[in-house]
């Protein structure tokens, strides 16, 4: 098996399990340890994943956060519910913005059900989607590219919202921890931060699994947002945080909704 072939295996078996181990790898490949240290080297690098003892993962930490290739194929089910729950809060006639992300990719797509809109995005994967729909005045932010967040970034991405105004944004985070909202890349930090400012209201889209994490750089207090859709009531110190702080969450499971 060629390189580029073995390290495209390596991500497909990342998509699969979130995580390998080191030594399973080269016994699959039937390769060296140094081989596949290599292959997880240069895949670290180009942002694919996150190295730890005995092997790597797709997982987030607090500098580090999955490559949208691995974000769209992963669970597909919480997604489309919570993009029901998200389409709820929108009337043909507003004017939605929609941040990066794989989550935000599904709503977006699903947007045609609430036209005529006028949707704000960095989302490459949301203009893609919508650029040829009737009906729908697509606003593509532009700015630096990154295919990692499958989005665009940077001075140009925020000049643009600052001279903007929508009715309701759509967040996403992959880390919260007790009443706060991080994420791990400050360019996207500034660019959710300027999407918020930009919006009358803001609605807050985090996985259940991202409860209890934390990242680099604070967001913003999840008072910050008007409403929050999850997938799932989280549990513990992270359901005490919320409730001790009187936030309300809006969980959104398939064909059910409820609020909590």
């Amino acid at each position: 098996m060629k390189r580029d072939e073995r390290r495209q295996a390596i991500m497909d078996l990342l998509v699969r399990d979130g995580a390998v181990s080191l030594d399973a790898l080269a016994a699959h490949f039937s390769v060296s340890n140094m081989t596949i240290h290599r292959d997880l080297d240069d895949l670290e690098a180009a942002g694919i994943l996150r190295k730890i003892r005995g092997g790597a993962t797709i997982e987030a930490g607090t500098q580090f956060e999955s490559d949208f290739r691995f974000r769209e194929q992963q669970g597909s089910d919480a997604k489309g519910a919570m993009a029901d729950a998200a389409l709820a809060l929108i009337e043909p006639g507003m004017t939605v913005i929609i941040n990066d992300g794989s989550m935000a990719a599904v709503l977006g797509a699903r947007l045609t059900e609430r036209r005529p809109l006028t949707v704000v995005t960095n989302n490459a994967a949301v203009i893609d989607a919508l650029k040829f729909e009737n009906g729908m005045t697509l606003v593509a932010l532009g700015g630096t590219y990154s295919a990692k967040f499958n989005g665009f970034f940077g001075l140009v991405t925020e000049a643009a919202l600052n001279v903007l105004k929508a009715d309701l944004a759509f967040v996403s985070t992959p880390a919260v921890s007790g009443t706060e909202v991080f994420h791990m890349d400050a360019d996207v930090v500034r660019t959710k931060r300027a999407m918020m400012a930009a919006a009358t209201k803001t609605c807050l889209l985090v996985n259940q699994s991202r409860f209890g994490h934390t990242a680099l750089h604070k967001l913003a207090d999840l008072s910050a947002f008007d409403s929050i859709i999850t997938n799932s009531a989280p549990d513990g110190p992270s359901r005490a945080a919320l409730d001790a702080a009187g936030l309300v969450l809006t969980i959104a499971t398939p064909n059910q909704k409820e609020t909590t």
